[in-house]
């Protein structure tokens, strides 16, 4: 999983992006009726990831693979996406109907006026993290103070560590790969912990990460559509969410070889190394399921946790004003088990 683009820059796109809204994300019907005595096709959702074919989105290919949504009710066509692309608006043109973000890019989106909603998550911690050399001096995240470290510009992590921690350092572009990172061991970059380690061990480097999460930065990964679709198609969503949550519980906690399977098809540079070694990484770091003594678990939003991501935004002056979470997000699509938990 890469980092997916600066969020001030996708900003001034919005305006464009809520004209587009009227129409957008709606689907003609269908151009004939089924023959008499043929079963009625299942209704289809397009589900737009936000980058290629991974394990950080094994529980969606497992829900496919095992047949989760097929006993849902629901036929889901699932679209990888890329980089440069920004899921949100091509949900805003149409091309989509439920897509993933992270739960704070979603209440910045709304704050400007996108009629956008999350609808479950699927992550509870973020898999960014600061990639360093073992050997670096930087041991915490005050440490970065007056360093260098390579991100992608205008993400929200940036502003929250320099305010929380009160430190400034010098951001260096992205260029997305480890080339710098494995030729400095004073390099400092993003990462996702799912991915960048990996292929620094593979080539012989010694790494080591602090988890965004850790900071107190702690969005979650999540499902997000728009209340135009919502409106009309409430029993999709909520299959779609409860089948998602199972495929992740099932691809975490049982045996992840369909989803692995099913990736490796549709992306034959997903080696089961690599695999094994972003599902390990997810297990290490509590990334899927949170941590127990949070009282986190698979799929589950809470109220507060949300609450102080929107406080968090205000401070950093990413939205103007507090915003009531109900404007941009709907706890009842989780299943009823973790419902209870959602206070």
């Amino acid at each position: 999983m890469k980092p997916r683009g600066a969020l001030r820059r996708t900003l001034v796109l919005i305006s464009a992006a809520f004209a587009a809204a009227v129409a957008g994300c709606t689907r003609p019907a269908p151009a004939s009726l089924p023959e008499e005595g043929a079963a009625a096709p299942l209704p289809r959702i397009r589900f737009k990831t936000d980058w290629y074919p991974q394990a950080e989105h094994g529980g969606f290919y497992q829900a496919q693979a095992k047949g989760f949504y097929r006993d849902a009710g629901i036929d889901v066509d699932i679209m990888p996406g890329g980089p440069g692309v920004l899921v949100w608006q091509l949900m805003m043109a149409g091309q989509c109907d439920i897509g993933v973000y992270r739960s704070d890019d979603i209440a910045v989106f709304v704050s400007r006026g996108l009629p956008l909603v999350v609808v479950g998550a699927y992550m509870e911690q973020d898999p960014q993290a600061i990639l360093v050399h073992e050997e670096s001096p930087v041991r915490t995240f005050a440490d970065l103070n007056g360093r260098s470290i390579m991100g992608v510009p205008g993400s929200t992590w940036i502003d929250y560590l320099k305010t929380h921690y009160h430190i400034d350092f010098q951001l260096i572009p992205s260029n997305f790969g480890i080339a710098q990172f494995m030729a400095d061991k004073n390099f400092i970059q993003q990462c996702f912990v799912t991915n960048e380690p990996y292929f620094v061990r593979k080539n012989g480097g010694h790494p080591r990460t602090l988890l965004m999460s850790d900071s107190g930065f702690r969005p979650y990964r999540v499902l997000f559509t728009t209340r135009g679709y919502l409106r009309g198609h409430e029993p999709e969503v909520r299959a779609f969410v409860r089948a998602s949550i199972r495929g992740w519980t099932d691809f975490m906690n049982g045996d992840p070889t369909p989803g692995k399977a099913l990736i490796a098809k549709v992306n034959p540079n997903m080696t089961d190394e690599f695999m094994d070694y972003s599902i390990q990484a997810m297990r290490d770091r509590n990334i899927v399921a949170g941590k127990p003594e949070n009282g986190d678990r698979i799929g589950l939003m809470t109220r507060k946790r949300l609450e102080e991501q929107v406080n968090d935004l205000v401070q950093l002056k990413l939205i103007p004003q507090l915003i009531p979470v109900d404007n941009f997000v709907r706890f009842d699509f989780m299943p009823a088990d973790l419902q209870s938990g959602a206070r």
